[in-house]
């Protein structure tokens, strides 16, 4: 049986800044990564998704789209990634380009023409509002970055809206001429070869029509980021966003075998509801739930059976699982290097499609940004809420030569500590490490459906063991994880016996097993009936 490759596969992301610099400039770049895509056939990925690489002012960082049809010189040119897609395409690989069609940076064209006057053309592409009477903003909205979120344009006297930074306009999505022209950037980059896209806060597409107040949180306080202080109750998740995701479907469906995938933070209920009527919204809304919940066996499985109810009354919607982005502390921060092989095990086990971080595979974790080097604009203009995403984005680190092989210049963010161990060329030749657990997964998941399409079922979730089963055509397996740090015993279900596939410790294989399964701490186990 044939399975779409966005179902049975892993996607590896790459933060492009980071992932490896061919010019010697200490930023990562398009021929960078056309180097290093060996190392994803090696570890086993089926697609690589790729953050923004289009110009930009880099005011945050390519998420200020300046021209959505081309490729910033930092990073290269169009005719390199066409270059990048054509060997990743001859490797096997699958390319997701990352899409960012809620705003603009202050320096595109279209929003150039916008502020011109009142009469422009394109002056309804953008959100613009008359000030109230006092001259205060149209409403209490609050920016993602820290303040209001409108700010004042001088020559036309009006404000505009923008969920982010001021440098970053939001597009008027009730505007069909908007939602033609991102249509015709998509046909652009498909027509290119990319086999589908992620979609930049997907949930923000649309606003209220009427723009009323956000009501307060009463559950916020001071030490916690600004845009919590307000419940978006209506400037994110309007109900017509749906008619707008069922259209960029409609678009990536015109070609063959493409995905479109939905970055989308909210709570399982309201997710669901991004794969449409009918599927006819994105093949997969991100499921970001693992990004915050607590770290134990009882909530993750809890988290698992509700996000699977909801699956089964979205009639056929595919689960996908998230640990660690560009945005979120990774994995090993918030977990530690031990628990971080219990989370690439579970990450790679349950039902549904990974997204892997890249240097989750290192077990990188949170790295020291003097406040010199700090370069997230969240971080300095909220430097004391704990925001900031630098320590998420520091570079891939290869091996123990000057800048861990990632350049020949001082990086753009520093390295962890202990970067002459942990990288890539030292740990593949530890059979313990975890780049070995995490290919050794990998590769397990590609050669039994079981661990890919097959069922989930649940069978154990005290507060230290979570347990569950895989099978699919007479395929079972078993993955037994503890999540403490002491010894535990789990039963197999009776009358089975299996084989030890896999273990976390990197140190066990082949080991029949019946009964009672013998778990050392921080140990998780693959058995294989």
């Amino acid at each position: 049986m044939r399975f779409a490759w966005w179902k049975s596969g892993v996607v590896y992301q790459v933060y492009p800044r980071s992932f490896q610099d061919s010019s010697g400039d200490g930023v990562g770049d398009l021929r960078g990564l056309r180097r290093r895509l060996d190392h994803l056939v090696w570890l086993g990925v089926e697609a690589i998704w790729i953050s923004p690489i289009y110009p930009s002012p880099m005011a945050d960082f390519g998420y200020d789209v300046s021209d959505y049809c081309g490729v910033d010189p930092m990073f290269g040119s169009l005719a390199e990634f066409d270059e990048l897609v054509r060997d990743a395409h001859a490797k096997g690989l699958k390319i997701i380009l990352d899409l960012v069609p809620n705003h603009t940076s202050i320096a595109h064209p279209w929003f150039t023409e916008s502020r011109r006057s009142r009469n422009s053309p394109k002056r309804d592409w953008y959100i613009w509002r008359d000030a109230k009477p006092d001259g205060a903003p149209p409403n209490n909205w609050l920016s993602h970055f820290g303040g209001g979120a409108w700010s004042w344009d001088e020559n036309t006297r009006q404000y505009y809206y923008h969920a982010y930074l001021a440098e970053q306009p939001d597009l008027n999505w009730r505007n069909p001429q908007v939602r033609a022209a991102i249509h015709d950037v998509m046909r652009f980059w498909l027509r290119r070869g990319v086999d589908g896209f992620r979609v930049d806060v997907m949930w923000h597409l649309m606003k209220d029509a009427a723009f009323r107040d956000n009501p307060p949180n009463p559950d916020w306080t001071q030490d916690r980021p600004g845009i919590e202080r307000l419940l978006a109750l209506y400037s994110e998740d309007q109900p017509e966003v749906h008619e707008v995701v069922a259209e960029m479907r409609t678009v990536v469906d015109a070609f063959d075998d493409r995905v479109l995938i939905g970055e989308i933070y909210l709570p399982i209920e309201r997710l669901v509801a991004y794969y449409g009527e009918n599927l006819r919204g994105a093949h997969l809304p991100f499921n970001f739930q693992l990004l915050n919940t607590p770290w134990n066996a009882r909530e993750i499985a809890d988290i698992v059976e509700r996000y699977e109810e909801a699956l089964r009354e979205t009639h056929g919607g595919w689960p996908n699982w998230v640990l660690s982005n560009h945005d979120r502390p990774r994995v090993a921060a918030r977990v530690g290097d031990e628990q971080a092989r219990i989370a690439a095990m579970l990450l790679l086990t349950l039902r549904g499609t990974p997204t892997l971080y890249y240097g989750d595979e290192l077990g990188l974790a949170r790295v020291a940004v003097p406040p010199e080097r700090i370069q997230d604009p969240w971080a300095k203009r909220e430097p004391d809420a704990g925001v900031g995403r630098d320590p998420s984005r520091t570079p891939m680190q290869w091996d123990a030569s000057p800048h861990a092989g990632f350049s020949a210049h001082e990086p753009w963010l520093p390295l962890t500590e202990d970067w002459e161990k942990r990288n890539v060329a030292r740990m593949k030749l530890d059979d313990t490490s975890i780049l070995l657990l995490v290919r050794k997964l990998l590769h397990c998941r590609r050669a039994h459906l079981a661990l890919c399409v097959g069922d989930w079922r649940l069978l154990s979730k005290d507060e230290d063991v979570l347990a569950y089963e895989r099978a699919q055509d007479g395929e079972r397996f078993f993955i037994a994880l503890n999540f403490s740090n002491q010894p535990r015993t789990w039963r197999l279900p009776d009358d089975v016996g299996a084989v030890v596939a896999i273990s976390t410790h990197g140190d066990r294989g082949g080991e029949c097993a019946g009964g009672m399964v013998e778990l050392r701490p921080n140990e998780g186990l693959i058995l294989q009936a």
